[in-house]
């Protein structure tokens, strides 16, 4: 496993990420087909095993269990500073107004939670889930800076927003000598090139780490386009992300089966291939409810496509519905 700096912070993360929001008792919260504790062991151990040391997750995940689980399993496993954990804050965690968002009381309330589901005393990085337009952004930065100064915090990243939000953030924080988001998750992938356009070079220009989530379209891109799974018959998410150019992204489909069978290696392999050589990307997130879905991820990480594929897979895009921002 090689391991790449997070932007121009001195934290350095595995080529892969694995994403967590598979890890969860699937009574609570949106996700009926997350694994539970015991399921979920085999999956983090052997990311440890392939040497992956950063794993994604956020405190809304399954009404956060993903975050019991997650940091139960790993405490079990390896010591705390062998491995990067990272989570979220923005979604709903209890009734009432302030119970949502980023507000200094949610945040700081929200914080605290999570490094107890986590079972640790420090979140490595902390990563707003999204934009919240009911709260000044000032107010948000000062208090994930007052969390970085408080040591419970090292580093801060964000997600789900649009460039010209982030590079507001980013503004303030330097205008008032608070921390600095390190880091952006954002949703990446052949089906969904959105973020090329002005979000991946203000990152690469301001020196700031990519995490790519989605890289494999929630498993459009590793299999037939007419092929179902009981994720796809039961998320309500991919319907609303890849509902709007069928045409186009069935054409693109077709071209990843065909690369894959060219080079006899799996779609998935061609599709993680392409988002981890994307100029500005740290690392893809990876989900995991099979054994094979780690062992594409790291054996994509060797796959290195050519010039004339790369052409091949980008040039039946057309723009998309921007979704998944506030």
């Amino acid at each position: 496993m090689d391991y790449i700096r997070l932007g121009r912070s001195g934290l350095k993360i595995s080529r892969i990420v694995l994403g967590c929001m598979s890890y969860g008792v699937g009574e609570r919260g949106n996700h009926p087909w997350t694994l539970g504790e015991s399921d979920s062991r085999p999956f983090i151990r052997k990311a440890l095993d392939f040497g992956i040391n950063c794993f994604d997750t956020a405190n809304m995940y399954s009404d956060g269990t993903s975050e019991e689980i997650v940091g139960k399993i790993l405490k079990e496993m390896v010591p705390r500073d062998e491995i990067v954990i990272a989570t979220k804050v923005y979604g709903r965690m209890r009734p009432g107004p302030n119970g949502i968002g980023l507000s200094r009381k949610a945040i700081l309330a929200e914080a605290e939670a999570s490094l107890r589901r986590l079972g640790t005393d420090y979140i490595d990085l902390y990563q707003i889930h999204f934009w919240d337009n009911d709260t000044p952004i000032d107010e948000t930065l000062e208090a994930l800076n007052d969390l970085v100064r408080s040591g419970k915090v090292r580093y801060i990243g964000a997600s789900n927003v649009y460039a010209w939000q982030f590079a507001k953030a980013l503004y303030r924080s330097d205008a008032n000598s608070w921390t600095r988001f390190v880091s952006l998750q954002c949703h990446l992938n052949l089906l969904y090139r959105e973020e090329e356009r002005e979000m991946l070079p203000l990152c690469r220009d301001e020196g700031v780490g990519v995490i790519a989530f989605s890289p494999l379209a929630r498993g459009r891109l590793t299999r037939p386009w007419t092929e179902r799974s009981s994720r796809s018959d039961t998320d309500n998410v991919t319907a609303q992300f890849y509902g709007h150019a069928e045409a186009a992204d069935r054409s693109i489909v077709d071209a990843v089966t065909d690369i894959a069978m060219e080079r006899r290696v799996a779609p998935a392999h061609v599709a993680l291939a392409w988002v981890a050589a994307k100029a500005g990307v740290t690392a893809p997130i990876v989900g995991a409810t099979k054994t094979q879905h780690l062992d594409d991820a790291i054996e994509a990480l060797g796959l290195k496509l050519t010039s004339d594929e790369i052409a091949r897979l980008e040039e039946r895009y057309v723009p998309h519905t921007v979704v998944g921002l506030k």
